[in-house]
């Protein structure tokens, strides 16, 4: 990064973001890009140069995106990864469990509060397309599926679902952000989804929720039937009751 940096992290998303989640946040979004290209070495000096900001934070933030297997660190400095295909699928893998486990769940749960939720941010996904909005899109759009999985209130899907969001993050937003570039039309599909989704969850309708389920991850890969099945397998015979 020889020029100055072109910033890609939504600025409004920082608002309360330490330094080092400041440095963390726009690296991935960087390497998850491309900006930053797979075998880039990061020199900590350099990076802090980059971002005006100590060594200290640029540390807190390598750490990180090697925890997430982005970066590899070694004694020349940190060498970028970047993701895989298969590792992008096997993240939208782990999307789909955690979506179908916890539609498993909500068909036994009271779920009046939680329509009421989705619905104020579906309200607030019409309003971001109206005005152009990929990154306030996206934010709705994650917010939109946390909402539904904190509804389950299982501490370890939502420790698990902690983990991925950060890059699922950052793909959703440049995805997004190229969607509305190219192709702004496919949103209305997108819209309808997601009040589909809402659909199945108040009606508690299995042929529902695996229909949006299909809608909402089949542009990415077409699993959902084995996942939806390795559910009702774990509701009907595994685990505590």
């Amino acid at each position: 990064m020889n020029e100055p940096i072109e910033f890609l992290y939504p600025s409004k998303w920082l608002t309360k973001a330490s330094t080092g989640e400041r440095v963390v946040s726009e690296l991935r979004m960087q390497i998850l890009s491309g900006r930053i290209e797979s075998g880039t070495i990061l020199s900590e000096n350099k990076l802090a140069a980059d971002f005006s900001v100590s060594r200290s934070p640029i540390r807190e933030a390598l750490k990180i995106l090697s925890a997430e297997n982005i970066i590899r660190q070694e004694r020349m400095g940190a060498v970028v990864i970047g993701l895989s295909e298969k590792e992008i699928e096997e993240i939208y893998d782990v999307r789909i469990l955690i979506e179908t486990f916890i539609y498993q769940r909500l068909v036994r749960s009271d779920i009046t509060d939680l329509v009421k939720e989705l619905n104020k941010i579906l309200e607030m996904m019409k309003v971001s397309i109206k005005y152009n909005d990929a990154d306030e899109f996206s934010l709705q759009d994650l917010q939109f599926h946390e909402t539904i999985i904190r509804a389950a209130d299982h501490s370890y899907i939502l420790m698990i679902w902690n983990n991925l969001k950060p890059v699922m993050e950052g793909l959703i937003l440049l995805s997004m952000r190229k969607r509305f570039k190219e192709n702004q039309h496919d949103f209305e599909r997108i819209f309808t989804n997601h009040a589909l989704y809402i659909e199945a969850i108040e009606k508690k309708d299995k042929t529902l929720m695996i229909q949006s389920l299909h809608q909402n991850f089949d542009d990415v890969q077409g699993r959902v039937e084995d996942m939806w099945k390795s559910q009702e397998i774990l509701a009907e015979g595994g685990g505590t009751k």
